[in-house]
């Protein structure tokens, strides 16, 4: 399994756990440091770079399964993120899910009271 992120000490705690593979990746540079790569599944939280959303959608192998969870607009009256750039807007991920020709499983969005009040959307789907 493969983890990425930006923030080397959140990659540090997943050192020596078998079957992970922390990689220091920026997501958000010119070039796409993902590409050419497939996953059977995708896992993404408390993130949106819209810029490279549909590149991340392509690493989606067949059969493959994203989950797919951050903020989205409202969250703004809870605290950070309240950037309009880093919030989704209403039926964002499905509008972009179906797009990409993944068929939705489940998804919800709103207010969530836990962990912390936030406005939160989330989505699972599949590509066929």
């Amino acid at each position: 399994m493969l983890a990425v992120d930006r923030d080397a000490a959140a990659l540090q705690s997943l050192g020596g756990l078998t079957g992970i593979e922390p990689r220091l990746v920026d997501l958000e540079g010119e070039v796409w440091p993902l590409a050419g790569l497939h996953f059977v599944g995708i896992v993404v939280t408390n993130y949106l770079w819209r810029p490279r959303l549909a590149d991340l959608l392509a690493l989606l192998a067949p059969g493959g399964v994203l989950i797919y969870e951050t903020f989205m607009l409202g969250n703004e009256a809870y605290g950070k993120p309240s950037n309009p750039d880093f919030l989704l807007r209403p039926g964002e991920l499905r509008a972009l899910v179906a797009a990409a020709g993944l068929r939705e499983i489940a998804s919800v969005e709103g207010y969530v009271a836990s962990p912390k009040p936030a406005v939160r959307q989330a989505i699972c789907a599949m590509r066929e």
